[in-house]
């Protein structure tokens, strides 16, 4: 069965504005000129969140796979079709029962991996993470990790400050695993030199970073500047100012640049009282924070939210789309999968209107109910 969804395309290479997307079975078949489409609605490719924790009510901290599939369906409906499952820091027997949850869901395509987000990271640095679980990179449980998961273990945070980080990030790039730099507070030198042991992305940049200085610019400055770097940003309005975002975006370019939406359990569910990693949450007004110190404990954000913030923002719709979707993918090793509308992928795509609000999901060339 041929299914043809017409609208203004949104491709790597530009806009399509009379386009069709042809769909047979799961995968593209063609992207092409339609003329005489008139339906002005955006069609874009599914969105691809490589660092969310939850959201829904549902989170993925726990390791509970039932949990995990029930935040994938929430953020599945708001254009997400493929998202990692990010976990914080925590104790290595919760990083290995939860890798052992959420293989089959990565199997079965529900996941498109694990991302955890420590605990190697910075306790100086540590924002929302929790203090009590942070220890240095250990590479005897990383490939114990990587061995248990198979394939299942996409990307780690590090801080490159930490003793045997470099190591760590050898070890995770020798694996195929996405090694990412954050909640640190190395010296721009000492991301450097975790840049050249082969990581490829800046945690959430900004935040649980080092600040910049004009003697000492620091991570953000080293990652932001690194050719190689793909820069995740959290265009929620609280993590960033819109002008930082911006400038985010315009100093790396939209190829280089990852919108994410790094939220919790919170996400789609009113204010009031949550969990995460073990601390006590309390979301006012969508904003979420720890009760301890008010530190921001992720977002309640979502991914298509997250577009339209970029476009108000000032960011072309043509870059903001590829921000949500193509760079991601790519950052993460899923380019030749996911992330694009080009024949050949599959079949995920967001269909908006001029308000850039979703009007209809596909995911694998199935409409999401």
């Amino acid at each position: 069965m041929t299914v043809r969804v017409n609208g203004k395309v949104v491709t790597p290479s530009g806009v399509i504005r009379q386009g069709c997307i042809e769909v047979r079975g799961d995968t593209i078949s063609a992207v092409a000129e339609y003329p005489s489409v008139r339906d002005g609605h955006w069609i874009v490719p599914g969105f691809v969140d490589i660092h969310t924790h939850g959201g829904g009510g549902h989170t993925f901290t726990t390791g509970d796979a039932g949990q995990a599939r029930a935040a994938a369906a929430f953020h599945l409906r708001h254009g997400t079709t493929s998202l990692l499952a990010s976990l914080v820091s925590a104790p290595f027997e919760l990083m290995r029962s939860a890798t052992t949850a959420f293989a089959p869901l990565v199997r079965e395509g529900v996941l498109a991996g694990i991302h955890f987000e420590g605990p190697y990271l910075s306790a100086a640095r540590c924002g929302a993470q929790n203090p009590e679980f942070l220890r240095d990179p250990s590479t005897d449980e990383l490939a114990e990790l990587i061995k248990l998961g198979d394939g299942t273990v996409r990307m780690v945070t590090i801080a490159p400050e930490r003793a045997g980080a470099l190591e760590a990030i050898g070890l995770l790039t020798g694996h195929g695993v996405v090694a990412a730099v954050g909640h640190t507070d190395a010296t721009y030198e000492q991301t450097c030199a975790a840049v050249s042991a082969g990581a490829s992305v800046g945690t959430h940049l900004f935040n649980g970073m080092r600040a910049v200085h004009h003697r000492e610019p620091g991570p953000v400055v080293a990652l932001l500047t690194a050719p190689n770097v793909v820069c995740e940003l959290v265009a929620d309005g609280v993590h960033l100012h819109e002008g930082t975002l911006t400038f985010a975006a315009s100093t790396a370019g939209p190829e280089r640049c990852a919108l994410i939406t790094d939220a919790m359990a919170a996400a789609g569910m009113p204010d009031g009282d949550y969990e995460l990693g073990g601390q006590a949450v309390t979301v006012a007004d969508g904003v979420a924070r720890l009760a301890r110190d008010g530190a921001i404990a992720g977002s309640t954000l979502t991914m298509d939210v997250a577009l339209r913030n970029a476009v108000a923002a000032g960011i072309p719709v043509p870059d903001a789309v590829r921000m949500v979707a193509t760079t991601p993918a790519l950052a993460v090793g899923l380019g030749g999968q996911v992330g694009a509308l080009q024949a050949g992928l599959r079949a995920d795509l967001v269909v908006l209107d001029d308000d850039l609000e979703i009007v209809r999901v596909m995911r694998a060339g199935s409409w999401v109910e």
